[in-house]
């Protein structure tokens, strides 16, 4: 998708050299997110960039400076279960 954006920064071809995924894509940001790992109720995340990893992806929320890595369903909707500081960290932990 070209109107997808991508990491400050970052390069597709970059992003797929770290993960390790030669199909890494870019995603629209218009799907349903939600923060599912904390135990208690979904918490609904806003997200700003979202990067898909065959059924994996990864989704950086607007104003917030994390990246949650989550479950990509056919649907386009996503489960985030964990969180990392940074992209390259949460691209080595895909």
């Amino acid at each position: 998708m070209t109107d997808a954006p991508l990491p400050p920064g970052w390069t597709l071809q970059r992003i797929r050299d770290v993960s390790g995924d030669r199909g890494a894509l870019a995603l629209g940001p218009d799907r349903a997110v939600k923060w599912v790992g904390g135990g208690g109720l979904p918490e609904v995340l806003r997200p700003e960039i979202v990067l898909g990893f065959h059924g994996l992806c990864l989704v950086k929320p607007v104003d917030d400076d994390d990246w949650y890595m989550g479950s990509l369903y056919e649907d386009g909707s996503v489960d985030c279960w964990s969180a990392h500081a940074g992209l390259y960290e949460a691209l080595r932990g895909l």
